[in-house]
């Protein structure tokens, strides 16, 4: 299975905005860092200090199919289509270790997927029939 990372930068207090999107189009958790911007426009002057703005990083790692159903999500939620409210990009992510969760989460949609064409399939009589 192939992995990309999906790495959201806004302005600090709408991480959680980013995860609820994120969760809400399938992703099953995150990584939230703080950072502080570097940009020529992020520095403003108050009462004569320099002032950087505060920024959250969120690192999500997805299933390559979920990708764009979670960008998606994330941005259209979180208001990053808005000019200054943060960005979003991906990666790809060539290896992957200790994601033991991803595979049980893999295992039970198997499992769901499977319990749904049960349900499909017509129920056969077994009952032994005499003519």
């Amino acid at each position: 299975m192939r992995y990309d990372l999906i790495i959201t930068i806004v302005t600090r207090g709408f991480a959680d905005s980013v995860m609820d999107a994120a969760k809400a189009a399938g992703a099953f958790g995150g990584t939230v860092l703080y950072g502080r911007g570097t940009g020529i426009h992020e520095a403003e002057k108050f009462f004569g200090i320099i002032v950087q703005p505060e920024k959250e990083l969120v690192l999500i790692l997805v299933e390559n199919a979920k990708k764009n159903d979670i960008m998606t999500a994330i941005c259209k939620d979180a208001g990053l289509h808005k000019e200054g409210k943060g960005i979003c990009f991906s990666l790809p992510v060539e290896t992957v270790m200790g994601i033991s969760r991803f595979d049980k989460m893999e295992q039970l949609e198997k499992l769901e997927k499977a319990g749904k064409q049960e349900e499909k399939q017509p129920l056969q009589d077994t009952e032994n029939k005499t003519e």
